[in-house]
């Protein structure tokens, strides 16, 4: 993986902000994995999420997704960059990867390790280097 240099956008501190705050709200008391993410809309709006996980593993909603949904909850669907905060290496899973993929190939991600010491930077890729081909329909529907 490539990782790229890109100006962060300009409202990167409330991105972050926004992404740590999420995080400790996450629930994940089976993984014990918080999630943070915080998206930014093209119209420069923030939304954030966390995991929430459930006994039924599969039935779990993945930090990205939360952001994502809460943000089309609101008639958003346009996006610009997501900010990931965890423990460990921040690469989305690959069903957020898909996700993501639905509203931006070319989506910026900014991949912060909540271990990271205050002074190093988060790492900076956009999706389509993740997720090089996304599962795609032939025709979409018009939203």
């Amino acid at each position: 993986m490539n990782e790229i240099t890109l100006r962060l956008p300009d409202q990167w501190q409330a991105l972050r902000d926004s992404a740590q705050q999420a995080r400790t709200n996450a629930w994940a008391p089976y993984s014990r994995f918080p999630v943070g993410a915080a998206l930014l809309t093209n119209c420069g709006k923030i939304f954030a999420g966390c995991n929430v996980e459930n006994a039924s593993s599969g039935l779990t909603i993945c930090a990205e997704r939360t952001a994502v949904c809460a943000a089309v909850a609101q008639g958003h669907r346009e996006f610009s960059a997501i900010w990931i905060t965890l423990s460990g290496l921040p690469l989305p899973c690959g069903a957020c990867r898909q996700f993501l993929s639905e509203f931006n190939p070319q989506l910026l991600l900014i991949l912060d390790s909540a271990d990271a010491t205050k002074d190093s930077s988060p790492r900076l890729v956009l999706l389509s280097e993740l997720f090089p081909q996304p599962f795609r329909l032939p025709s979409r529907p018009e939203q």
